[in-house]
């Protein structure tokens, strides 16, 4: 059994708030060169330049890259012969996200009650979610979720006759009636199978992959290619204004379900899709 102290998981989710805010991830910056060498239009060049630019000023000044800086949302794997010591690893997380947001001076966005709309303070609580495997490491990807990209998201209960024809029109439809809202170009994360709420949470997931990777299953690899070829075929383009890059990804996790269901789900994020992630 291995100790892991609750102090250092507190440590780390507070660096990677910051790190998160303050520094895009080196497959994202690749997207966003590739995207430039790519755009045909005078307008979507010009804003991939911008971008690019506003990434440098955050990176040298250590300021955000964006002024929403997002709901805090952490997968955290902890493997069984790991033993917390010290804390509560439920309290660990929620104050790592504490002191990254105030002390990386990041803009606290999220609201106690969603009626009553008190803010909180500190961008706590974060949305975590927890899985147990194999192993005596821990291992945090945090992933800060504006909410323009956000409100753009939807699950969809199809019929298992609806096929796999039915879950493109899903995603298409999504990213087409999005827009420029999403703050294009974006990153588009599904989840096939599961239930209402495990599609959703796979579609969360899949954003923070690797932007180069490809779904495991072969089927899945193929539908990835097609639709960022459709949904770059749409016109949206960088901010909105016309251009060939509208996605810089299209990024599938897939699970088993029932057989009377076919749930997906599109999980939209704008073109920082921010993701750290560290193995304690």
């Amino acid at each position: 059994m291995r100790e892991i102290l609750a102090s250092d998981i507190t440590s780390a989710v507070r660096d990677m708030c910051i790190e998160a805010n303050y520094q895009l991830s080196a497959d994202m910056q690749k997207c966003l060169i590739e995207a430039q060498q790519v755009e045909e239009t005078p307008v979507g060049s010009s804003i991939l330049e911008q971008l690019q630019e506003n990434l440098k000023i955050a990176t040298e000044d250590q300021i955000p890259i964006c002024q929403d800086t997002g709901l805090a949302v952490i997968f955290c794997e902890i493997g069984q012969d790991v033993h917390i010591t010290g804390g509560s690893l439920r309290e660990a997380i929620q104050e790592g996200v504490h002191r990254g947001y105030t002390e990386g001076y990041l803009r606290k966005s999220v609201v106690g009650d969603p009626i009553e709309r008190t803010n909180t303070g500190d961008n706590t609580p974060a949305v975590v979610h927890y899985d147990i495997v194999e192993g005596d490491q821990v291992t945090l990807t945090v992933a800060p979720k504006g909410a323009g990209s956000e409100n753009m998201s939807r699950v969809v209960m199809l019929k298992p006759a609806d096929g796999i024809e039915g879950v493109k029109k899903v995603i298409l439809d999504t990213v087409s009636e999005a827009g420029p809202n999403a703050c294009p170009p974006m990153v588009v994360g599904v989840g096939i199978g599961g239930n209402f709420e495990r599609a959703a949470e796979m579609a969360k997931h899949a954003l923070t992959r690797p932007a180069d990777s490809k779904a495991d299953r072969p089927w899945a690899a193929e539908l990835e290619n097609e639709m960022l070829e459709k949904i770059n075929r749409l016109g949206i383009g960088p901010a909105g204004l016309g251009g060939r890059v509208t996605a810089l990804a299209v990024n599938i996790e897939v699970c088993p379900t029932h057989i009377a269901m076919l749930p997906v789900a599109v999980n939209i994020c704008c073109h920082v899709n921010r993701h750290v992630k560290r193995i304690l």
